[in-house]
């Protein structure tokens, strides 16, 4: 069982836009930290829009925005 970080989540966050709100059309790796405690406090949706939201969330509380940078290149 591989317990590593799935790659496909990191590619999809590099490359899918926020379908709804104050952010609409904006690459989730890009929505600022404030949008995603929002989210954080009030629930992340259901589904793979969540997931995504909640690990970029994660990934931003951390400070290992870096690990996006070369997916966004790519």
């Amino acid at each position: 069982m591989n317990n590593g970080p799935d790659g496909t989540i990191l590619l999809q966050l590099v490359a899918m836009k926020m379908p709804f709100g104050k952010y609409k059309g904006t690459l989730i790796c890009d929505l600022p930290v404030s949008y995603l405690e929002w989210f954080q406090k009030k629930g992340f949706p259901q589904g793979k829009l969540g997931i995504l939201l909640e690990t970029m969330y994660e990934i931003k509380l951390n400070g290992l925005e870096k690990l996006l940078v070369p997916l966004k290149k790519a």
